[in-house]
C-alpha cells in the first residue's frame, strides 16, 4: 500500500533574499522570483502528476512502516537577512504553513513513475517544505519583531516523524535539496549520516546549492552581505559547524565552501536565474539597470556581460578544483540558464531533457547514487549546450518568466548546473555518505 504526503513546518519563518532595505514592492517583486523559480516551474512539466497532500508535523509519537529506500528533498526559497524581509516574508508561504498549498505535484526527482525518474520512482519520498529562511539552520527569536527562528527544530522535528514512519529500517537513503533546500543538504549531512542507522547507505544531492563569494557587477559583494545578514540576524553563529567557525569569520559566505571542502561534501548547484538576479547583478549594484534585459532574456547579452558570466564561471571551476580531483569525488556542470533541475521533469527525465555526452541529470544522479560509474562531468563554455531548458523573464514584469526551448543555443546566459558528487567514510562506520550539487512540509511517499 502507498502512502503519500508532505509535511509542513510551523513556528518558523521563511525569507526572500534583500541586501538592503528595500522597498515593499521590490520584496514582493523577488518573492515572485522566487515562486517561479522554485515552485510555479516544477507543477508543469509532467501530465497528472501525483499531487501530494499537506501534513503539519505536531510531533513524532506515530509509529509505521514502509520500504527502505528513503529520499528526503529540502524546499529552498531565500534566505532571512533583514528584519524588514523576515517580518514581509512571515505572511507567505515561506514563513507559515497557513499560507502554504494544501497539494503539491511530485514531479522530477519525486516523481512516482518509472517512466519520469526510473531510480527513485518507488522510494519513500518526502519534501520538507522550507519556512525558516536559514537553510533549516536558525534557533532563535526577535521578540519585538515577533519572528521566531526555528529551521533546525523544524529539521530535527520531520526527521524524528520519519523515522517513526520506517526510516528507522532505512537500507537506502538520499538526502536531496535545492537552492537554499541545497545548501541546507550540505550543512545537514553529517548530521543526517548520524541519525539514521549506521547500516544504511546515505548518500546527499545538492540542487544549485553551492554559493561563490563573488564580486558583483558593481564591484561589491552582494552574497557576502546578505550570508553575513543571515548570520546575524538568526544568530547562527552557535548553530554552524565548529569545524568552519574555529577557522573562519561565521558571517562569511566562504564558511558554507569550507564546509564543503573541509567536511568533504558534496553540492548540486545550478549557475542559474537566481545567482545571475539577486547576487551577481540585482538591482542594488546596477542602478542604471544595464544588465536588466541581459537578466530577462539571455539572448540580450552584450559581449562584455557574456564575458563577466565566463570570468564567473571560470572562477567557480577554480573554486572546486581541489574537491574534483579527489577520487572520492564527482561532479555534473552543464551551462544552461536554469535553477533547479532535479524538481522540474523536462530537466530532469524527458526525451528531451538537458545532457552532456547524451547523460542526463536523472542519469547521472543514478550512476552516482548507486556506484555504478564515477560521475565527473563539466560541459563545454557558454553557448555550445543545444539541450538546455533555458528560463526567458519578461523585463516588465519580473515574475513573469517563461521557458525558452526554441532560443535554448543562441545566447544561453552563463548558467551552471552543477553536480558535485563526493562519498565520505566515516571514522565509526563503513558507510559512505555522499552529496551530490546539481538544489517545511514534508511530502512523503511510503511504500
Amino acid at each position: 500500500m502507498k502512502w503519500v504526503w508532505f509535511l509542513c513546518c510551523f513556528l518558523s519563518f521563511g525569507v526572500v533574499l534583500s541586501r538592503s532595505e528595500d522597498g515593499f514592492e521590490d520584496l514582493k517583486a523577488r518573492e515572485s522570483l522566487l515562486s517561479y523559480l522554485e515552485h510555479d516551474a516544477v507543477a508543469e512539466p509532467a501530465p497528472q502528476p501525483v499531487m501530494i497532500g499537506l501534513t503539519l508535523i505536531q510531533g513524532a509519537d506515530s509509529k509505521g512502516a514502509g520500504a527502505n529506500s528513503w529520499l528526503i528533498h529540502l524546499e529552498g526559497g531565500g534566505w532571512c537577512n533583514t528584519i524588514r524581509s523576515c517580518v514581509f516574508r512571515k505572511t507567505t508561504r515561506r514563513g507559515s504553513s497557513k499560507f502554504m498549498e494544501k497539494q503539491l505535484p511530485f514531479t522530477g526527482i519525486l516523481s512516482n513513475k518509472a517512466e519520469e525518474n526510473p531510480d527513485f520512482y518507488n522510494w519513500n519520498r518526502v519534501k520538507l517544505r522550507y519556512c525558516d529562511g536559514a537553510s533549516f539552520s536558525g534557533d532563535s527569536q526577535n521578540e519585538s519583531a515577533q519572528l521566531n527562528f526555528r529551521g533546525q527544530r523544524i529539521w530535527l522535528a520531520a526527521i524524528e516523524e520519519l523515522m517513526a514512519k520506517g526510516m528507522q529500517n532505512a537500507e537506502q537513503a538520499l538526502l536531496s535539496g535545492c537552492s537554499a533546500g541545497g545548501l541546507a543538504s550540505i550543512l545537514h549531512c553529517d548530521e543526517f549520516r548520524d541519525l539514521v542507522p549506521q547500516t544504511t547507505k546515505v548518500k546527499c544531492l545538492s540542487d544549485a546549492g553551492m554559493f561563490i563569494d563573488a564580486v558583483d557587477v558593481s564591484g561589491g559583494r552582494t552574497l557576502r552581505d546578505m550570508f553575513a545578514g543571515v548570520v546575524s540576524v538568526q544568530d547562527l553563529q552557535k548553530d554552524l559547524p565548529s569545524t568552519c567557525t574555529s577557522q573562519l569569520d561565521p558571517t562569511s559566505v566562504d564558511i558554507y565552501l569550507f564546509s564543503l571542502s573541509f567536511d568533504s561534501r558534496v553540492d548540486f548547484k545550478t549557475y542559474d536565474v537566481w545567482q545571475l538576479q539577486s547576487s551577481l547583478a540585482p538591482s542594488s549594484a546596477d542602478p542604471l539597470g544595464q544588465w536588466k534585459d541581459c537578466k530577462a532574456d539571455n539572448t540580450h547579452c552584450n559581449s562584455s556581460q557574456i564575458q563577466f558570466l565566463q570570468d564567473f564561471r571560470n572562477e567557480m571551476l577554480n573554486t572546486i578544483k581541489v574537491f574534483s580531483e579527489s577520487d572520492q569525488n564527482g561532479l555534473f556542470i552543464n551551462s544552461c540558464f536554469a535553477h533547479c533541475q532535479s524538481e522540474r521533469q523536462d530537466t530532469w527525465f524527458a526525451n528531451d531533457s538537458p545532457v552532456i555526452g547524451n547523460e542526463s541529470v536523472a542519469k547521472s544522479v543514478g550512476d552516482w547514487y548507486f556506484d555504478r560509474v564515477a560521475v565527473k562531468t563539466i560541459d563545454c563554455p557558454y553557448p555550445c549546450d543545444n539541450t538546455c531548458h533555458n528560463l526567458v523573464a519578461h523585463t516588465d514584469v519580473i515574475s513573469t518568466i517563461t521557458i525558452s526551448q526554441s532560443t535554448r543555443l543562441t545566447f544561453s546566459l552563463l548558467s551552471l548546473l552543477s553536480a558535485f558528487l563526493m562519498s565520505l567514510t566515516f571514522s565509526n562506520a563503513l558507510n559512505e555518505v555522499s552529496v551530490l550539487v546539481t538544489h517545511t512540509i514534508v511530502s512523503l511517499s511510503l511504500h
